[in-house]
């Protein structure tokens, strides 16, 4: 098999990396997909997308994620929430891995994280599965081949699945790593198939490096109105709230799904693809996502499948409900061809709320806003890590807590520094349960759903009357065309009100309790905004 093109002045070798069986460089699609099929890695499924399983790990190991305590970062980390690994347990992993990685093949892969070239860094992504190597092809961005010549990575990630890592020498938790030393410009992962790992270890890069230059990172999806991206929209929020479902809106052009950044032109995408959960996928509510599933290269995961047909089963968790579909920007049709769009417009919060209290959709106050993202209230839903197997109530701040390297702070006091410069309108939209908590209730409908958005983007949900809500003072619309009255007052939802009233109660208390921790580094304002 012909490896593809590469800047010849920097090869393996050049990184102290040798000794290895094949190496290819860049493979296409066709080629990739030839090789992982050659090594029995998955199943060519229906129209040409390639079916795998990632054996127990179906989902991210966060706790298995570490940070290198280098000079460097160590003042400027968030170590309650990123676990410390010494350089001298690094350099021993690092040598450990290469020494595994000895006489086995490798597929490299030379991409980009960020559509704005201003704040942009080259990835070198080297993978012992060729189908991981067409994974993260998918999700950053590929540089024009010629540009392959001259590109010289900023940063090297090594994902070595049959490596096992040994706790007491390479200071780290268990036979999983994942560990990120900013000195060296090298990630290490190892003992998962779980492909999630790659993108997200370069959203944690971003999410370190830019905030120096202003650059508010976002675990969001973005959009923007027809031949007007001065109309963008974000949309934050956890796996599993909505973020590429409802950013994926027919009538507005897509910009990205995930990770996005915002700088002083606007928004831009990290990724050039997109990683959309599959369980009970409706090709009527999301047809383009839908038909991802069939087309040439798409990696569908832990899906089940009839083994004639390659019919996928949408409604079969038996593996995990974490199931997903790994695809090209292009292949949704509204997709921006830059993934650039203005300053955001609205930015959407979603949140998955469990305990069925909080309304479709509310507006907030730039405060509010702070104190929401601060917050990031959302429930975990199954299969998302390992363990969840029924939605938990969570608070993940900035909405992506596993990802933050820095201090939440940062990120929120760079969010309202923006949306006070750019006079955005903020909204929480609750996707999670009405008409009682989880096991009660159900869920809301994605129909009222996009119908909120869509007043709300439009500016129409704006010439609303609005209530108080007696929880938390946020603004909550009484009526929306093509939404039931009763569906914006969830305690009316309820069959019995009172016990509404003890199950939010019981929230407020939860995040009063988890905002504590922010007191002592947040304005008198947002303090007030706390609970209404």
């Amino acid at each position: 098999m012909a490896s593809g093109r590469v800047n010849p002045n920097f090869r393996l070798e050049d990184q102290g990396i040798d000794g290895l069986g094949n190496v290819f460089y860049n493979l296409m699609e066709p080629a990739l997909i030839e090789a992982a099929l050659k090594n029995g890695e998955g199943t060519l499924g229906k129209g040409g997308a390639f079916l795998v399983t990632t054996g127990k790990f179906t989902g991210r190991s966060p706790r298995d994620k570490h940070v290198v305590t280098t000079d460097s970062v160590a003042d400027s980390i968030w170590w309650e929430n990123n676990a410390a690994m010494s350089p001298e347990g690094f350099d021993a992993l690092h040598a450990d891995m290469i020494e595994h990685m000895k006489g086995r093949d490798y597929y490299v892969q030379d991409l980009v994280g960020g559509a704005d070239p201003t704040h942009a860094i080259n990835v070198r992504m080297i993978t012992e599965l060729a189908w991981h190597n067409l994974f993260i092809r998918h999700l950053l961005r590929r540089p024009d081949r010629e540009d392959l010549d001259e590109f010289i990575a900023d940063f090297t990630i090594i994902n070595c699945p049959s490596f096992q890592a040994d706790p007491a020498k390479h200071d780290c938790k268990s036979e999983t790593v994942i560990a990120l030393n900013f000195d060296r410009k090298t990630i290490l992962i190892g003992g998962t198939e779980y492909a999630g790992e790659n993108k997200k270890s370069v959203f944690t890069l971003l999410n370190y490096l830019l905030p120096e230059k202003g650059v508010m990172p976002m675990h969001c999806s973005a959009n923007h109105a027809v031949d007007n991206p001065v109309d963008t929209a974000v949309f934050f929020g956890l796996s599993g709230t909505g973020k590429t479902t409802l950013s994926a809106d027919p009538e507005r052009v897509l910009i990205g799904d995930d990770e996005h950044g915002w700088s002083e032109r606007g928004t831009f995408n990290f990724e050039g693809g997109c990683y959309a959960k599959t369980i009970n996928l409706d090709p009527e509510a999301e047809p383009e996502i839908y038909a991802t599933t069939t087309k040439f290269g798409t990696v569908i995961e832990n899906m089940i499948f009839d083994p004639e047909t390659f019919e996928l089963d949408f409604e079969d968790d038996s593996l995990t409900a974490n199931m997903r579909c790994a695809y090209p920007l292009e292949y949704i049709s509204n997709a921006s061809s830059t993934a650039l769009g203005g300053h955001p417009k609205n930015i959407i919060m979603l949140t998955c709320d469990a305990f069925g209290v909080l309304p479709p959709i509310a507006r907030l106050t730039p405060a509010q806003a702070m104190y929401h993202f601060l917050s990031g209230f959302t429930s975990k839903v199954a299969g998302t890590e390992r363990g969840v197997t029924e939605p938990e109530p969570t608070f993940s701040t900035c909405f992506g807590a596993p990802f933050m390297p820095r201090r939440p702070e940062v990120y929120g006091n760079l969010l309202r520094e923006k949306i006070a410069k750019h006079g955005a309108t903020c909204w929480l939209v609750n996707t999670g349960w009405t008409g009682g908590a989880y096991g009660t209730g159900s869920r809301m409908p994605i129909k009222a759903t996009r119908a909120l958005l869509t007043a709300a983007l439009d500016g129409s949900l704006a010439e609303a009357d609005f209530r108080k809500d007696q929880n938390f003072g946020f603004d909550v619309p009484v009526a929306a065309p093509g939404v039931a009255e009763v569906l914006l007052d969830p305690r009316r939802t309820w069959d019995d009100p009172d016990a509404y009233d003890a199950q939010a109660a019981k929230l407020v208390e939860m995040f009063s309790k988890n905002f504590e921790q922010y007191l002592p580094h947040i304005d008198a304002d947002v303090k007030a905004a706390a609970i209404g």
